[in-house]
């Protein structure tokens, strides 16, 4: 007798989005909040070095249009900050092992990347009125971190990476529209701050999304099991046959 001919399809997956979000989440866990920490004050180091001893002499960015219509408002400040959570979303929804030290290597480049344009072609904002405010934190940003190290703008840089990722995973696991739409929103909020705040200015923030998209393109083509799950998209992968089967093909008993 025949059985029907039973297909497993990665299509059809039997889990929920919840359910793959809170896994890739639950993986590694204490690993990606050790790792990301620590590679972000490896990152400061070098920053703030190039940033207090510039090798070259500094060019000051100029101003365009744009920025004399975004006003200052230290109220962005909170969306400025919030990029240093922002890049944990993207390696915490790292699934296995060997994806989030991939994923952590491109990152790393980027960043070396940037570091590298601060060390060859030093940058500053130009000085730019602002009102006084006692908006909580803003002492501290600008006396930590002053106008240089201006162009490519990292926190553009970083932020861009770290969307197109996030994007890619919910999409990937049939997230809902409103949690990657919460994605854009927040890469755009962050983005805008570094102008509203007076941090950066439009062409810092050109060019660092122009560098941070050339590194997330190739690293989503060139990273850990992207071959089995095109396999899966494609329907041969994840295929399961009943005993007794061969090909497909009924067994004569």
């Amino acid at each position: 007798m025949n059985q029907p001919l039973e297909l497993h399809l990665g299509l059809f997956p039997s889990q929920s989005w919840t359910a793959e979000i809170g896994l890739r989440i639950r993986r590694h866990l204490l690993l990606k909040v050790i790792g990301t920490t620590a590679f972000t004050w490896i990152f400061f180091i070098g920053y703030f070095h190039l940033l207090r001893e510039p090798v070259h002499p500094v060019t000051v960015m100029p101003l365009t249009a744009l920025d004399r219509l975004v006003p200052f408002q230290p109220q962005a400040l909170i969306a400025y900050f919030s990029l240093w959570v922002y890049v944990g979303v993207a390696p915490g929804l790292q699934l296995t092992f060997k994806e989030l030290v991939v994923y952590g290597l491109w990152v790393g480049a980027l960043c070396l990347t940037g570091l590298g344009f601060f060390y060859l072609w030093p940058t500053q904002i130009p000085p730019m009125p602002t009102e006084a405010t006692d908006f909580p934190g803003f002492a501290i940003l600008q006396g930590v971190d002053a106008a240089g190290n201006a162009c490519p703008s990292m926190h553009v840089a970083v932020a861009i990476f770290t969307a197109i990722w996030v994007e890619h995973i919910l999409r990937g696991a049939r997230a809902p529209m409103l949690l990657r739409l919460l994605n854009g929103l927040w890469f755009a909020a962050i983005v805008y701050s570094t102008l509203a705040v007076k941090q950066h200015v439009m062409l810092d923030a050109l060019a660092g999304a122009v560098l941070g998209i050339a590194f997330a393109i190739p690293s989503l083509r060139w990273r850990p099991g992207r071959a089995s799950r095109s396999q899966k998209r494609s329907g041969y992968h994840g295929m399961s046959l009943p005993a007794g089967r061969f090909d497909g093909r009924p067994r004569r008993g």
